[in-house]
């Protein structure tokens, strides 16, 4: 995947979290997508909706918005599959979920 595709389906994504991420990629973050493999977005909701629930328990609230708005994301996804990747800026580092015709930004933080 190259700069200018991501670029594209972040900006067709009106959450915070996604415009967050295309600042950070347009100030020249790098990236990662895995294309080598998907998984299912149920899985990842699984996965991270339990991480959320631990972290309420113990008082810790996520150092940046777009964690839970990803989540319930993730659960409205179903059973698509899903391709992460990352942006790693200078400060700070997100992870984005594509759809697996990687023409979407399913969720991101």
């Amino acid at each position: 995947m190259n700069r200018d595709t991501l670029r594209s389906i972040l900006a067709h994504d009106n959450s915070a979290s996604a415009r967050a991420v295309l600042a950070e990629l347009e100030a020249g973050a790098d990236f990662e997508v895995n294309l080598n493999s998907t998984a299912s977005a149920h899985l990842l909701w699984t996965n991270w909706s339990t991480r959320q629930e631990t972290m309420c328990e113990m008082g810790i609230i996520p150092s940046r918005p777009g964690f839970d708005e990803a989540i319930e994301r993730l659960h409205a996804a179903g059973t698509a599959g899903v391709r992460m990747g990352t942006v790693t800026g200078p400060q700070k580092r997100y992870l984005i979920f594509l759809s697996e015709d990687l023409t979407r930004c399913v969720a991101s933080w």
